[in-house]
């Protein structure tokens, strides 16, 4: 049987989807380019002649994590354009730990000169199709995101999702009515 090639694109999507991985268990400073070429199949000279960085493959990886995120939004947008449908859509995300970890890793590494403007830009678009896709008001938005970061870093944790671990004294405390304690 003959194997098929990748085709760029696919590749770059491959490697891409490595990081996302790698990156989410190990941030930016824990994480090596061989790392992403091994969990991709590929040489690490390879990770380097299509992102050139370290540094831009780690934003490919946030730029992904944005776009799944918002895309997710906008999905369940469709069927209940509200803050309410869009929080209970994010139970689904919590779910891909992996997007909300690399996210959080991003908004550590957003210091940087170079990766600042992309992670900000990043959470700025999430920010906007919020606000658009609800018509919510400024001050909800804001609650919304603020939320949702407590619920980013609760699924970060372990505390809340499908993979949380058995609860903590202080959780039923810090989430409340939160929909997403239902693990």
């Amino acid at each position: 049987m003959a194997r098929t090639r990748l085709t760029a694109g696919e590749r770059q999507d491959q490697l891409v989807m490595a990081a996302v991985t790698a990156f989410s268990e190990g941030g930016y400073a824990g994480t090596t380019t061989d790392q992403v070429a091994r969990l991709a199949g590929v040489s690490q000279p390879y990770v380097i002649r299509l992102f050139g960085t370290k540094q831009q493959l780690f934003l490919a990886a946030i730029g992904y994590a944005c776009d799944r995120i918002e895309e997710h939004f906008r999905a369940a947008a469709e069927v209940t354009p509200t803050l309410e449908g869009l929080g209970a859509a994010y139970d689904d995300l919590i779910a891909q730990r992996e997007l909300i970890t690399l996210l959080l890793h991003g908004f550590a590494a957003a210091g940087d000169p170079v990766m600042g403007p992309v992670v900000r830009d990043g959470f700025g678009r999430i920010y906007t199709s919020v606000r658009d896709l609800t018509g919510a008001s400024t001050e909800e938005c804001r609650d919304f995101m603020a939320m949702g970061m407590l619920c980013t870093v609760l699924g970060s944790l372990r505390v809340i999702g499908p993979d949380a671990v058995a609860p903590e004294p202080w959780a039923a405390e810090v989430l409340g009515t939160l929909a997403l304690h239902r693990a």
